[in-house]
């Protein structure tokens, strides 16, 4: 593995940092302002080094450096730049940097390869607005059709379509998003690991062997709204106090599955009327179940559901279910595993093989690709935070793992 020179990672994730909004930590929610400005630093920066830009009608941004042969399919990388709220820097981000200092290293020393190298921004990885992840790479793979986008909507009630239409996107040519098996020869993601078990073991990376996925669910409970200190403990029909005991049933399925990645998360609360003497008549919460298994992962929720309702009818209260989406674990491609393991071993770098509990556009990228994956470590495992960090200097050696593989894998026939 070669040590490629005057990377600029860090110049290029601090700038990347500044299309945000003013507040704590970086929030750039999709379609928003700074992701927009984002987005357009990004596609100027691609023209600068010599890639050819293109945008697709769901919004995903694609830089391609052309092979020699183009007629053969070629290789991707990237990754995204939309957050959480209050995030940290380096989620996304870091896999986007790499993917282009990856080929801009590969064009500027005139390194043979045979393949296109095309470095993406997909849209939309965070679930963060429309309660479901991975939209423009969900698109890819064929599970977000025209017809849905209508029926996606953020917290607002402004739909995934609408958004589109105003930002400028051309959803008459939609079909053309739909990649299948065949139009892509291999795809490498670098990211960030949002876990301590590189930091733990003293590793520079981790070879990811799977993906967990989601399974996101919404649910609404309705009781009765009611006076904090004129209606007894008897009399209650309160929405909140059945919400928490579902969450701890949430808990306890999770902790009881079979497969020891599966987890279990509420991270969205709305309660109303949400005042300091009312006995709340509603709650919207969101569930997040995840696994690499998909039996395990079928298994909790069903369980779970099974307690929710009897939960809920003891409390007497009304419960409402919508599924978000239930997605498919990926396993990594084991010819990619193991050209990056090679990589790793010939240039002594220190590497683990590991889980990735947090999904990536891999996940589907994967449906219609082969993928491989390459963590590089984050600090205290902390992510989706301001504290959120990684070693700039960690960056850059996935950065010159990835830059090899890319290489070879651009250049097999």
């Amino acid at each position: 593995m070669l040590k490629y020179k005057q990377l600029k990672i860090e110049s290029l994730i601090r700038r990347i940092d500044t299309f945000k909004t003013i507040g704590h930590g970086t929030t750039r929610l999709p379609f928003s302002k700074e992701e927009m400005e984002a987005r357009k630093f990004i596609a100027k920066y691609m023209e600068n080094i010599g890639l050819t830009v293109t945008e697709d009608s769901i919004g995903n941004l694609c830089g391609c450096l052309p092979g020699t042969e183009p007629s053969l399919t070629p290789v991707w990388t990237g990754s995204h730049i939309d957050t959480v709220l209050e995030a940290g820097m380096f989620d996304g981000v870091a896999g986007v940097v790499a993917g282009l200092e990856a080929v801009r290293i590969i064009k500027e020393n005139g390194i043979l390869h045979k393949r296109d190298i095309c470095v993406w921004i997909y849209t939309s990885e965070e679930s963060t607005k429309f309660q479901m992840g991975c939209i423009g790479s969900r698109a890819m793979a064929g599970y977000l059709t025209r017809d849905e986008l209508s029926s996606v909507k953020d917290q607002d009630g402004i739909s995934l379509e609408n958004l589109l239409i105003e930002n400028g996107f051309h959803l008459d040519s939609y079909d053309s998003v739909l990649k299948r098996k065949g139009d892509v020869y291999a795809a490498v993601e670098l990211h960030i690991e949002q876990s301590p078990n590189l930091e733990r073991n003293q590793k520079q990376i981790g070879i990811v062997d799977a993906i967990c996925a989601p399974s996101n669910l919404m649910i609404t409970l309705e009781g009765e709204q009611s006076h904090a200190g004129g209606t007894s403990m008897e009399m209650r029909k309160d929405a909140f106090m059945a919400a928490s005991e579902i969450c701890l049933a949430l808990e306890r399925c999770a902790k009881c599955g079979t497969s020891p990645y599966t987890t279990g998360t509420a991270g969205f609360v709305e309660l109303t009327p949400n005042a300091v003497n009312v006995i709340p008549g509603k709650v919207k919460m969101s569930i997040d179940v995840r696994d690499c298994d998909y039996k395990s992962k079928n298994k909790v929720i069903e369980e779970f559901l099974f307690e929710a309702d009897l939960i809920a009818k003891r409390r007497k209260v009304t419960m409402v279910v919508e599924e978000k989406c239930n997605d498919m674990p990926m396993k990594c491609n084991a010819k990619i595993t193991s050209i990056l393991h090679e990589i790793c071993e010939k240039n002594d770098v220190s590497y683990m093989h590991t889980i990735s509990g947090a999904y990536h556009d891999s996940l589907f990228i994967g449906t219609f690709a082969p993928v491989g994956m390459i963590f590089v470590p984050s600090k205290n495992g902390i992510s989706h935070s301001p504290a959120e960090w990684t070693d700039f200097s960690d960056i850059e050696v996935g950065t010159n793992l990835l830059t090899d593989a890319l290489i070879q894998l651009s250049n097999e026939i």
